[in-house]
């Protein structure tokens, strides 16, 4: 690799870099040198020699943060490596920032074992699990089954209608439930039969070869799934399951607070935007207090969920976040990145996000190929499509020419998400004027091809945006990094008071509102999850707050007049963080005492809609009368007018049989 001394040590913020050839072999007296000239933090350019350097660390007894970082097959392995040094002092630079520890999830499995089968495939797999694990057959009863000679483990029949759970936790109801006789002969003879059966077990093996009792079945850990019929599929699958025994730990790939959660309110449900991602089945909606109904928020399972992070990324409230890293390190490691780049000599940089999978094709594509080009900033992260808008917008915004995703050519699951936030991106730079030059500025490259990733990155234009990179630090979660971040694009384009369409399902807007039938009944102001509409304590007043505002849609199918209507949009004007106030009216004041205890729309309504019915407790005007009047003064009222309450139309008399029988031959005669 050809190395940029000068260039690279734009990225060191302890000074010059410490240049080597062999670092791992003949030059490992440098690496300890530096393990004790630095105490607090190293970071060593190489990562395929790490558990040698953690090895040494750890002997030389070195307490501090040792990072390590990927020059090789990231920039020095292309064949723009001598024009890297930019580059590999951005890599060096990103490497060095903080990761905070991720939560863990315990699992615990103690080899209970429920095999799931058809014919004698299962019997055989049950056979050869029972000597390490706890095991029981559910033959679905489709095919004979011949006996075993020995009953070691319990063979029963039944079909797995639902399952629930994960790797030490399932449970599977069973129907149609029945145990073998045991004059059972040339096959399996069943005995009475019963629905809805549970059966507990800490692994589901299941070798039915039908549909998979859980979405992403592959994802759910300890649901081990293979066709009957493959055989090396079936020896795999007992193999992974002999290794389910014991604790285990697994991140706690997303964070969430129920508080945030725009779901439902008063059993009105809302926003679903997870509930319609969610590949696994992770997140279910809670159930009210009361037990009926809907409650105000999703339950997202720890154990469940297999970390695509689509729910972080389009969570419109941020209540949902994703915690590998969480989204605030990993946008200080993307501002790092940018901006050291920039003051390293670097020009229109393109970035680069990719996973484990994509890391490994870039792998190859140096190996193989011509590497990645000099200004593409590869950013590693857990999963790709755990991306929300605002890391997307603030990755422009710290000066990323294009942004480009690198993901497997059949898509996987979870990833609509994402794909709809580059939608979301590219639609703020085109609201913005930013020119694309033939090429989108946001964007996803789907292949397994290293030569073609290759051949796309090398296609892209090499203008970059059309003004300076801002320096902001990313403060707040989601939401407040993509109005941070929106602003200073906007800034940056002189469009300050841009006010930018957006497409559907956009997690932000406006709430337009009909004034002309709103009463100032306020409902809405009591469902809205995020506070963007608000009611004023001291005069009827209704107030909106747009930066608020998640488009979740509880105003307009809580409000009764239907005057409510939603319109997806990017305000980045200041105005946007200030309330504005939608309707107000004069309070309406007792007509005997003159004390102020509603709105005059409301009273009026009110008291025509009670006037046109025609109801008999409001046909007199007096009773009309009251309605306008405070609830102290309508009581003194109604009794200076001798008013009974419970009075009514006179009632019908009741008639007997007899009755009925006599006006009948009555009217006969």
């Amino acid at each position: 690799m050809a190395l940029d001394g000068r260039a690279i040590a734009r990225g060191c913020a302890g000074g010059a870099p410490r240049l080597a050839e062999q670092l791992c072999q003949s030059q490992l007296d440098r690496f300890l040198a530096a393990l004790g000239e630095a105490p607090s933090a190293v970071t060593v350019a190489c990562t395929a020699q790490a558990p040698l350097f953690r090895q040494e660390a750890e002997a030389a007894g070195f307490a501090g943060a040792l990072d390590f970082v990927n020059l090789r097959e990231t920039a020095g392995w292309s064949a723009e490596g001598r024009a890297a040094g930019p580059k590999m002092a951005a890599l060096i630079a990103a490497a060095a920032v903080p990761m905070p520890a991720t939560p863990l999830v315990p699992l615990e499995s103690q080899g209970v074992t429920l095999v799931l089968g058809c014919d004698a495939v299962a019997l055989a797999a049950a056979e050869r699990l029972a000597a390490t694990l706890d095991v029981t057959v559910l033959l679905d009863g489709r095919e004979p089954v011949q006996p075993l000679r020995a009953a070691d483990f319990p063979v029963a029949r039944g079909r797995a209608r639902a399952a629930t759970g994960w790797l030490g936790g399932f449970e599977v109801v069973v129907d149609g439930h029945a145990m073998p006789r045991p004059s059972s002969r040339a096959a399996y003879e069943w005995g009475p039969r019963r629905d809805g059966a549970l059966s507990r077990c800490d692994i589901l093996l299941d070798l039915t070869g039908g549909a998979p009792l859980f979405p992403a079945g592959e994802l759910r850990q300890g649901y081990l799934r293979a066709d009957p019929a493959d055989a090396a599929a079936v020896v795999r699958a007992l193999v992974a399951a002999e290794g389910l025994v014991g604790r285990f730990e697994k991140p706690r790939f997303v964070t969430f607070d129920a508080g945030l959660c725009a779901h439902a309110r008063n059993r009105r449900v809302a926003c679903t935007r997870c509930l319609d991602l969610c590949p696994t089945g992770a997140i279910t909606p809670s159930v009210a207090p009361s037990g009926v109904g809907v409650g105000n928020h999703v339950v997202i399972s720890a154990e469940i969920c297999a970390g695509c992070g689509a729910c972080a990324a389009i969570c419109p409230t941020g209540a949902a976040s994703y915690a590998l890293p969480p989204s605030t390190a990993l946008a200080r490691r993307l501002r790092t990145l940018l901006l050291t780049y920039r003051e390293a000599g670097g020009e229109a940089p393109v970035l680069l996000v990719v996973d484990a999978v994509g890391e490994a094709l870039v792998d190859a594509l140096a190996r193989q190929g011509d590497g990645l080009p000099a200004r593409v900033l590869p950013l590693r992260v857990n999963e790709v499509s755990q991306l929300d808008l605002g890391l997307l917008l603030a990755g422009f915004a710290w000066g990323a020419a294009r942004i480009r995703l690198l993901l497997p050519a059949r898509r996987r699951h979870g990833v609509e998400g994402v794909l709809r936030n580059l939608d979301y991106a590219e639609a703020v730079l085109a609201g913005l004027a930013v020119p694309d030059q033939g090429a989108p500025r946001a964007a996803a490259i789907e292949t397994d091809d290293p030569f073609t990733l290759g051949e796309a990155l090398a296609a892209l234009p090499r203008r970059g945006l059309p003004f300076p990179p801002a320096t902001f630090h990313a403060l707040g979660q989601g939401r407040e990094v993509l109005r941070q971040a929106g602003r200073a694009l906007a800034e940056g384009a002189e469009r300050r008071d841009a006010v930018l369409p957006m497409p559907a399902l956009a997690p932000f807007g406006v709430a337009e509102v009909a004034t002309e039938g709103c009463t100032l009944c306020l409902a809405c102001t009591m469902v809205c999850p995020t506070g963007a509409f608000t009611a004023n304590p001291e005069t009827p007043q209704l107030r909106f707050l747009e930066d608020a505002c998640v488009q979740c849609g509880l105003c307009a199918t809580t409000c009764p007049e239907k005057v409510i209507t939603l319109a997806p949009r990017l305000n980045l004007a200041a105005e946007a963080a200030q309330l504005r106030v939608v309707k107000q009216e004069e309070p309406f004041c007792c007509e005997r005492c003159a004390k102020p205890f509603g709105v005059k729309a409301q009273i009026d309504r009110v008291t025509r809609k009670l006037a046109e019915t025609g109801h008999w407790m409001y046909r007199d005007g007096r009773q009309l009368a009251l309605l306008r009047l405070c609830e102290d003064c309508r009581a003194f009222a109604a009794t200076d007018a001798q008013m009974d309450p419970y009075a009514g139309p006179a009632r019908p008399v009741a008639k007997t049989t007899e009755d009925w029988l006599r006006e009948a031959e009555r009217d006969a005669d």
